[in-house]
């Protein structure tokens, strides 16, 4: 409730950068306009698994972008957009994003659960996470945000 409170009062950036800072502190701030703001940070999903360097763009009503910058991925990852050199965190028939949303709250755990889910298909060759098929409609969609 008092991020609806808040949300009325400043630019989304704000709260944001607000609640990514409360649960992932670990993320530093870049590029900040009162539309966009990127967070920079390090995740590390299991001891045993690398550390990775994440991306994460919020770019209000467009769909956050998510790029992992370390370690590199290999060539033709499943679930990534090879064009933006983003994550498929999931399918826009499935979730609708809007600039309400909290990158903290419903991204970062989507992109801690694609990183485990790659980690794992790295071993087996085969994607044990959820999995939606794009359409070539849903592709082109993607191109143009």
């Amino acid at each position: 409730m008092v991020m609806k409170f808040f949300n009325k009062h400043k630019p989304n950036v704000y709260v944001q950068i607000g609640a990514m800072k409360s649960k992932y502190p670990q993320f530093n701030t870049k590029n900040l306009t009162n539309e966009t703001v990127k967070f920079i940070g390090e995740i590390m999903v299991k001891p045993e698994l690398p550390i990775y360097t994440v991306c994460i763009e919020y770019r209000g009503k467009l769909s956050p972008k998510v790029s992992v910058l370390n370690p590199k991925l290999v060539d033709k990852p499943p679930h990534y957009y090879k064009n933006t050199e983003c994550l498929c965190l999931y399918h826009p028939d499935n979730f609708k994003w809007n600039s309400e949303k909290i990158l903290a709250k419903e991204i970062l755990s989507w992109t801690i659960a694609w990183l485990f889910f790659y980690e794992a298909w790295l071993q087996t060759g085969v994607w044990l996470g959820p999995e939606s098929h794009h359409s070539l409609e849903t592709i082109k969609e993607d191109k143009n945000d």
